[in-house]
C-alpha cells in the first residue's frame, strides 16, 4: 500500500487588529440622549451610564468627549442658551421697542414651555462656574445681551432695570408654567399665552 499523505490542519489566518472606536458624531449623539435622559429622569436621575445606555454605546464611550457628567450636562445647557438666544434675537426683528420687550418675554417663556427639563438645567447650581465653563457663561450672556439691549433701546435710562425686571418676571413665570401652578388657582388661567404678554404689559406701564 501506498502511504498517504498526513493532512496538514489548515493555517489559522491571523486576527485583524482590533478597531479603534467609532460612532459616527458621538458627541451630538450624546447630547441629543443626555436631553431625551433629562427629560425622562430630570437632573437627578440623569448618569454618564443612562445618557451612553440611551446614546446605545459603551459606559465608556462619553469619556471621549466628555470628562465629567457635568461637563456633558454644561454642554447641553449650552445648547439651551444658543436657543433661546436665537429665539430672543428673532424678537428684536420689530422696529416698535416696546413690541420688541413684549415678544421677547414671549420668547422667553416659550422656549422653557417647550424644554422645560432643559431649562431647569441651564439654571443648575452645579454649572454656575463661568470659569469652568466659558462657553455656557458666553451663551448665557448672548442670551441676556438681547434683552438689555431690547430694554436699553426702549429706555436708555431706565434699561438696566428693565431688562432685570423682565426677565425676573419671564423666569418666574416660566417656572410656575411648567410646575402647573396656575392648575390650582381658584380663577383658572385661560390663556397662559396671553397672560404673558399682558404682565410684561404691566412691567413696562402704560403706552
Amino acid at each position: 500500500m501506498i502511504p498517504t499523505a498526513k493532512r496538514q490542519p489548515p493555517k489559522k489566518s491571523p486576527k485583524p487588529p482590533p478597531k479603534a472606536y467609532h460612532h459616527g458624531n458621538l458627541r451630538e449623539t450624546l447630547l441629543m440622549a443626555a436631553e431625551a435622559t433629562l427629560t425622562e429622569r430630570g437632573v437627578q436621575g440623569t448618569t454618564l451610564r443612562e445618557v451612553a445606555k440611551a446614546a446605545g454605546v459603551s459606559h465608556a464611550a462619553p469619556y471621549h468627549h466628555f470628562a465629567s457628567l457635568n461637563d456633558l450636562l454644561a454642554a447641553v445647557a449650552e445648547r439651551g442658551f444658543i436657543a433661546l438666544g436665537d429665539a430672543m434675537e428673532q424678537a428684536t426683528a420689530t422696529a416698535d421697542t416696546r413690541e420688541r420687550l413684549l415678544q421677547i418675554a414671549q420668547a422667553y417663556v416659550g422656549c422653557a414651555r417647550a424644554q422645560p427639563a432643559r431649562f431647569r438645567l441651564m439654571f443648575a447650581p452645579q454649572l454656575n462656574q463661568g470659569d469652568v465653563y466659558p462657553a455656557l457663561k458666553a451663551a448665557s450672556h448672548r442670551a441676556f445681551g438681547f434683552l438689555m439691549a431690547a430694554a436699553s433701546a426702549h429706555d436708555p435710562v431706565k434699561g438696566p432695570e428693565l431688562a432685570l425686571c423682565g426677565w425676573s418676571l419671564s423666569h418666574g413665570l416660566s417656572n410656575l408654567l411648567i410646575d402647573g401652578a396656575f392648575d390650582t388657582l381658584p380663577t383658572p388661567v385661560a390663556n397662559t399665552d396671553a397672560l404673558v404678554r399682558q404682565l410684561a404689559a404691566r412691567a413696562l406701564g402704560p403706552l
